[in-house]
């Protein structure tokens, strides 16, 4: 007898435990910036971590990325010159108001994490022709930062933060590094142990920007364009009740399970 497409789903789904596990990962990641303990990160973590970002998706399978490991001091301390020289400039380019709020924030954690990354990107990786590539050519870009994902969730799994710095010259930050002319830096990260994780992203709590509500960027079949059907008015309601769950009591440990299959 032939399945039903609920049949087909329900056996190639995850086991209740392990969904939960992914979405836990997904709602308690956190860019960290200014938790980081100066306690080493284990060869065997690291390996784990890297090897998700490795195993990232990549568009004609192309695996455009690279990973430069940055330990020592002398290396950070020229990375975190450079940032703090773009970190100056960028506050004369917000408005007055925000200017102070801004020179405010914990941007970094450059030196005081005991790992830098840099995830890069090889655009010459798998030659001129690639699948997938022929009409968009920053997806060699775009897959690289796929691996960047794939490193946040694993370290935070693993119980590790890491953030992401990006205010830079990147063409300083190339030169710093010995990137080749094809290599461009795609992120910048720093990894380690933390004292803890903030309930929020930090942007957020200190009213920087708010999240969005789910239901006002999903768009049906065209840009801007709301639901026309049961099924899309369902989604809405759907995805808002998720949201406002989630906003208002944080993540709950049954967001999988809890919720209509």
């Amino acid at each position: 007898m032939d399945q039903t497409a609920t049949e087909i789903a329900t056996a190639h789904r995850f086991a209740d435990a392990e969904r939960e596990a992914l979405y836990k990962t997904i709602f308690n990641r956190r860019d960290v910036r200014g938790q980081f303990l100066p306690d080493p990160v284990s060869e065997a973590a690291l390996s784990r971590v890297l090897m998700a970002a490795h195993y990232a998706p990549s568009v004609g399978f192309m695996q455009p990325w690279n990973f430069v490991v940055v330990r020592a001091e002398e290396t950070k301390q020229q990375v975190h010159d450079l940032f703090q020289t773009a970190h100056d400039e960028a506050a004369n380019m917000f408005e007055e108001a925000r200017r102070e709020t801004y020179r405010g924030l914990k941007l970094e954690g450059i030196m005081e994490s005991p790992i830098n990354i840099c995830i890069t990107c090889d655009r010459d990786r798998a030659g001129p022709v690639v699948v997938g590539r022929t009409h968009a050519p920053v997806m060699d870009v775009y897959s690289s930062v796929c691996a960047v994902q794939n490193m946040w969730l694993a370290a935070r799994a693993e119980g590790l933060g890491l953030g992401w710095v990006s205010i830079f010259n990147h063409k300083h930050l190339k030169k710093i590094l010995g990137l080749p002319r094809n290599v461009v830096p795609v992120a910048y990260v720093c990894l380690g142990h933390v004292s803890h994780f903030k309930d929020r992203p930090e942007l957020q709590t200190a009213g920087w920007r708010r999240r969005l509500p789910l239901a006002d960027v999903v768009n049906f079949d065209a840009w801007e364009q709301g639901a026309s059907d049961a099924y899309g008015e369902s989604l809405l309601a759907q995805v808002a009740r998720d949201q406002e769950r989630i906003e208002t009591e944080g993540y709950c440990g049954d967001f999988a399970t809890g919720q209509p299959a």
